[in-house]
Formats: structure tokens, C-alpha cells, sequence
């Protein structure tokens, strides 16, 4: 791949990275505090396609300079063959009246010039290098991510990954801020899961808890609302997940996007994968909801 195709797959990129980090396709991959990164990640690249492209054209007029010059010393030169060239037809009309055999033995007994290779070799060493400088046309499968990447919108993980992936709830939290006043609060589902978990429910002891997440359902057919946790990117993304117990609708789809409402039970299990702690919530109400703008949980500090 030469310079210039180089600077077009740079562009591509560059392009692409800043696609993703200006419109919300950047948080399928990644936090949302990465943005910045992204952005000026993006602008790095575009700013060195540009600067190769420049390069390139600047070593091409400095080339075509060169060419230029060397025409010049070459007609200079070419100037000077033929005075030199004339004086030689001026001898030759002196040495003309000279016998004929001393001109010959003259020219049988030069020596050929040991330097002088002919211009074969030349043209040898000229197609060498046209093989020596041809790139492989595969390199060209590098394009292919970048369209993967600008046509084709992954989905966020959903609940195949997460019933096939231990809960990240393995660690006690430090501590639980206090919780605002009301019969009924707005909880993130992994604050609701570290406080049923570990705290026992003491903050949740007769209080109304909103929680939304995304609907998954176990072999056995049991409910799950999950949120999937991020410490970096997606790659890392682990479940937390609460199971739903009490007024379940009799109809659920895997993948939705549901708000519930209930009330703190005792009520756990082990996760089959990791046998991390799984709590309940004994659930009031149930209504779907819209998926986030972010479908990813940014709380969780592992």
C-alpha cells in the first residue's frame, strides 16, 4: 500500500472515529466520558493523512525539480559532444591521408571500457525495482473494518450476554449514600442490587423503588432485570442483575426495556455462572419504557 492509499485509509478512520464520537454510536463501544479521547483521537488521524498527503506532493515537485535540472546538465552536456565532436571531424580530415591499416590496428587494438555495462543492466535494475515496489492488493482488506464500522451499527449487548455472564455484584460496597425522602424513590438498578445485597434492605424497608433495566429470562424461565455494568469499554461489560418476583406480567419479551416498580424482599439466589449474590424485587408494577440514550450502566466502579 503506497503513501497516498495510506493517507486515504488514515482519513477513513479519522473519519469514522469522529462519526461515532459525535453521534451516540461511540457509546455501543465505550463510557461516555471517553468522548473527548475519541474526538481528539480522530482529529489526530485526519490532521496525518492530510500531513502525508502534503509530503508526497512536495516530494514529487522536488523530484520533478530534480528531473528538470538533470534535463539541463544533460543538453549542457549533450552541447559539449558535439564541439567536441566537430573538432574530431576536423581531425579526421587531417588523419584521412594517413594509411588506412594504422587506423585499423588502431581501432581492433582499443580495449572495451570495463565500466561501461551497456544499458541493458540498466533496464534490468529498473524492473527489479517495479517487482521490488508492488504492494499486495490484500492489504486492501484493511478498508473493511471502517465500513463495518461507519454502515453497520452493532447492537448493545443485551440478554444472551448477560445470562451467560456472571454478575459483577461480587464485591461489598464501602457505603450507601442516604437515600432522598419519599414513599417512593427512583433507584439505579445497581445501587438497588448493592443495597439489597449487602446492606440488607435497611434503607429499603418500606419504601416504594423505581427501577428500569432490560428483560431477561433464565432457562427455567424465572425474570431478570439487568443492567450492564462498564469499567472501560464493552468488551468488559458485566451484568448486574435483579430478579423480578410477585405481579410479573404473564407475557415477556427478552430484550425489552421495562420500569418497576415493588418493594424490597429478602429474597436471593446464586448466579450458575459465578455464584455472585442475585436479589429480588417484589414487584408492584410493570410498564415498558423507551431503551436509553446510553444503554450501558456508568455507576458501577467495580
Amino acid at each position: 500500500m503506497n503513501r497516498q492509499a495510506q493517507a486515504a485509509v488514515l482519513f477513513l478512520t479519522g473519519g469514522a472515529i469522529l462519526h461515532a464520537a459525535l453521534t451516540d454510536l461511540y457509546l455501543r463501544y465505550v463510557k461516555a466520558g471517553l468522548q473527548p479521547l475519541l474526538l481528539a483521537a480522530g482529529v489526530v488521524l485526519i490532521a496525518t493523512a492530510i500531513a502525508t498527503v502534503w509530503y508526497e506532493r512536495q516530494a514529487a515537485r522536488t523530484s520533478a525539480g530534480n528531473g528538470q535540472l538533470a534535463e539541463r546538465h544533460h543538453e549542457a552536456a549533450a552541447g559539449t559532444d558535439a564541439g567536441k565532436a566537430t573538432a574530431a571531424d576536423t581531425g579526421a580530415g587531417i588523419a584521412a591521408e594517413a594509411p588506412a591499416h594504422t587506423d585499423a590496428s588502431v581501432q581492433v587494438g582499443t580495449p572495451a571500457d570495463p565500466n561501461d555495462h551497456g544499458h541493458d543492466h540498466g533496464l534490468g535494475h529498473g524492473h527489479d525495482d517495479a517487482h521490488a515496489h508492488r504492494e499486495p492488493r490484500i492489504s486492501w482488506l484493511l478498508v473493511l473494518p471502517l465500513l463495518a464500522l461507519i454502515l453497520v451499527a452493532p447492537p448493545a449487548l443485551g440478554s444472551y450476554s448477560a445470562m451467560r455472564t456472571g454478575t459483577a455484584l461480587q464485591k461489598q460496597p464501602w457505603g450507601f449514600a442516604d437515600l432522598p425522602a419519599g414513599d417512593t424513590i427512583r433507584l439505579n438498578l445497581v445501587d438497588y442490587a448493592g443495597r439489597a445485597a449487602y446492606d440488607h434492605g435497611r434503607s429499603l424497608d418500606h419504601r416504594h423503588i423505581k427501577i428500569a433495566g432490560l428483560l431477561a429470562l433464565d432457562l427455567d424461565g424465572t425474570p431478570y432485570l439487568v443492567r450492564m455494568a462498564l469499567s472501560c469499554c464493552a468488551a468488559d461489560a458485566q451484568p448486574v442483575k435483579i430478579g423480578l418476583t410477585g405481579r410479573i406480567p404473564p407475557v415477556l419479551r427478552p430484550d425489552s426495556w421495562l420500569e418497576v416498580t415493588g418493594t424490597y424482599t429478602t429474597k436471593q439466589t446464586k448466579d450458575p455462572v459465578n455464584d455472585g449474590i442475585i436479589p429480588f424485587l417484589d414487584v408492584t408494577e410493570v410498564k415498558p419504557v423507551k431503551a436509553p440514550r446510553d444503554p450501558y450502566d456508568e455507576s458501577w466502579n467495580g
